[in-house]
């Protein structure tokens, strides 16, 4: 009977078996054919060798939980000292400058007033002082005539602020002065008559002179005696701009006119 021809076969292998298995490691000694048995008695095959052990996986460390404000803080310790390093250079660096600026302009002082000197000019004030109103006037020797005259130039004589003018002193700024004045007088016979010494002042919003001060002296000798007696005056008054401050005596020929013994002067407070 014919067989069909599109029957399947079944596949059959041919084992080989002094053929190298795939699964055995180098180096195994394989059993000859002969020692595998009877045929058709077929021996299970040699066990294979132990893997080796696989490697365990690494072991996961805990996070300590005070790590993250440990790390916070030495980051923000670290940020505050860079920060107070710059700050401490800037300052340094701000110093350094303005030493130098001081440095720069002392030496350009220095040198102006090096060449101000070789050229001869004087170095200006930094501010105007404002001039001192004051005056005092000596003894004048030859004064014959009244009001006494005096000496505004020579010896210890000054006049700063205000002007002389024929035995007068004009006030040029209103205010406040201290006026005073001191006469000597002496004779080599005493004949005991009154002594008169004034200070006068004359403005334009009075008729007639007014007396500031006034000394009268009596019996301030004895009969037939040489003698020598001063009279001081001095006490403070409002003047105004354009008034005359001036000084009168009784007796002209009786005045000793040494500047250390008879002067007349004033001062604005």
């Amino acid at each position: 009977m014919q067989q069909p021809l599109n029957y399947p076969y079944p596949h059959i292998y041919w084992v080989d078996s002094r053929a190298t298995s795939p699964w055995t490691p180098p180096g195994t000694v394989l059993p000859c054919p002969s020692s595998m048995g009877p045929p058709g008695q077929r021996r299970p095959p040699p066990p294979l060798p132990p893997l080796p052990p696989l490697p365990l996986p690494p072991l996961k460390k805990k996070k300590d939980p005070n790590t993250g404000p440990c790390l916070l803080a030495m980051f923000f310790m670290i940020l505050v000292a860079l920060v107070g390093l710059g700050l401490g250079l800037f300052q340094l660096f701000h110093l350094q400058k303005e030493l130098a600026e001081l440095r720069e302009s002392s030496s350009q002082r220095h040198t102006e007033s090096s060449l101000e000197k070789q050229i001869g000019h004087p170095t200006p004030p930094s501010e105007k002082r404002e001039q001192r109103k004051a005056a005092h006037l000596t003894g004048k020797p030859n004064s014959r005539a009244m009001p006494l005259e005096w000496e505004d130039t020579y010896g210890v004589a000054l006049v700063s602020g205000v002007k002389y003018k024929k035995g007068s002193l004009v006030i040029n700024d209103t205010g406040l002065y201290f006026v005073y004045s001191k006469v000597y007088f002496r004779g080599q016979a005493c004949k005991n008559q009154p002594l008169n010494h004034k200070v006068y002042t004359r403005n334009s919003r009075y008729s007639q002179d007014l007396v500031l001060m006034e000394a009268k002296m009596m019996d301030y000798c004895l009969a037939g005696q040489m003698w020598a007696r001063s009279s001081y005056l001095g006490a403070v008054f409002n003047l105004t701009s354009a008034d005359r401050v001036y000084v009168n005596v009784s007796e002209l020929s009786l005045v000793s006119f040494e500047e250390s013994k008879t002067f007349f002067g004033l001062y604005k407070l």
